[in-house]
């Protein structure tokens, strides 16, 4: 509901792609400098204590938002600042939580644990946006950042009552380094060397980057261009996030019991080749009767691609490992799609839109599909990033290296 209420308020203050772009991006920057260190802590220390510790900091900065917010001194500026610190600490939480799962169920199982917290994610878009596009005009961000304080309180309580398993100690040779400072180097860059030695980890963070690119433009553009299309309609942003939850929660469960393919790596590949041909038909729409089905089967893939993705991940990774070879990874994302978000944000404003509503070979070429209009150059943008998808989806099936993934990856080191 916050970030829905927050995507409202910059959209309304600015009516800039740029401006929400940059809240992912602020958002992201920290991570890339705690990535690595927090993957060595997440090793070391009580994964428990860094979920909490994750929690107490974004609450507190929420708490510092609402305070700016009803004096009447927040701006834009400083809810990047929040989305800075949230970020860097946010890391922390979730590697831990990640790397826990691997030491609470089997690893047959991996599949439907990872559906299992895709329907914890996807449940909350149901009702979220719904009754965040309801609220947000009567009661506005400063009523809604309340009701995630006390969201904060409830998981902080929750996550302080449960145990949470620490994996056994690592005694190999990296943690014998004669010199401080190269035993230092060895911890932090651990992960980045273990992903370079296995030729099938590579080829899987390979294949993922190439989806994550395309995906991170057409999420970056996705509200923009829905509240460009719609002049701002609060109530239709909400109803695509709750048919995305629907879509989300159904796969979820239904992989939740089914346990997924058989080849994991099938099942990121297909989910890849599903997203993409959806949300081109999203993009080629321009009303909720396009928006809704279209969103509903999007969805519907993510939960098989994420679980199967994360499992190969955990299967092919050694628990006592994780949270270094997992920091390495999002250490790789965050620094390849944060310029992507960035970007994605300037070709909307400045590339894309103002092409479809002047007279020039892409208004000639595309206005026919995709009109002339508010939105029109962000549909564009967003449908050339779906067809992307689909394509590396097709080019994933003709890498030989991610069908051996599960054999080959422990066999390598």
């Amino acid at each position: 509901m916050t970030d829905f209420a927050i995507t409202l308020w910059v959209w309304e203050l600015t009516g800039s792609a740029t401006a929400l772009a940059l809240t992912g991006v602020f958002y992201q920057l920290p991570r890339i400098g705690t990535s690595l260190f927090a993957g060595i802590l997440v090793d070391r220390v009580s994964r428990k204590s860094l979920m909490i510790l994750s929690e107490a900091v974004a609450a507190t900065s929420t708490l510092v938002l609402l305070g700016l917010y009803l004096t009447g001194q927040l701006a834009i500026w400083q809810l990047y600042t929040a989305a800075l610190i949230k970020g860097g600490f946010e890391k922390f939480g979730q590697l831990a939580y990640q790397a826990s799962i691997t030491l609470l169920v089997r690893p047959q199982n991996y599949t439907r644990a990872n559906s299992m917290n895709s329907a914890i994610h996807y449940g909350a878009n149901i009702s979220a946006p719904t009754i965040a596009g309801i609220l947000y005009p009567m009661i506005g961000l400063g009523g809604i950042l309340p009701i995630n304080l006390a969201a904060f309180a409830i998981a902080i309580a929750t996550i302080a009552l449960l145990q949470i398993p620490q994996p056994p100690p690592d005694n190999s040779p990296q943690q014998k380094a004669s010199s401080r400072i190269t035993a230092v180097w060895q911890e932090v860059t651990f992960g980045l060397r273990y992903l370079w030695q296995s030729p099938s980890l590579r080829a899987l963070l390979i294949i993922i980057m190439m989806f994550e690119i395309a995906h991170s433009i057409s999420n970056t553009v996705y509200s923009p261009m829905i509240l460009a299309r719609t002049n701002g309609d609060s109530q239709a942003l909400g109803a695509t996030a709750t048919f995305a939850g629907f879509g989300g929660v159904t796969s979820a469960l239904v992989l939740s019991f089914w346990g997924g393919l058989r080849r994991n790596e099938r099942g990121m590949l297909a989910g890849f080749i599903g997203a993409g041909l959806a949300k081109t038909v999203f993009g080629l729409g321009r009303s909720l009767s396009v928006w809704l089905p279209a969103q509903f089967c999007s969805s519907l893939n993510f939960p098989l691609m994420g679980s199967s993705e994360t499992a190969l991940w955990m299967a092919a990774t050694p628990a006592k490992f994780q949270g270094r070879v997992f920091a390495a990874h999002w250490l790789i994302y965050d620094l390849v799609i944060m310029p992507v978000r960035l970007a994605a944000g300037v070709m909307s404003d400045r590339i894309f839109e103002p092409a479809m509503r002047s007279p020039g070979l892409l208004q000639s070429l595309f206005a026919p599909i995709f009109g002339s209009g508010p939105g029109a150059g962000i549909a564009l943008l967003y449908v050339c990033s779906a067809i992307a998808m689909l394509l590396v989806g097709i080019v994933g099936f003709r890498m030989p290296q991610l069908r051996l993934i599960e054999k080959t990856a422990k066999a390598e080191l």
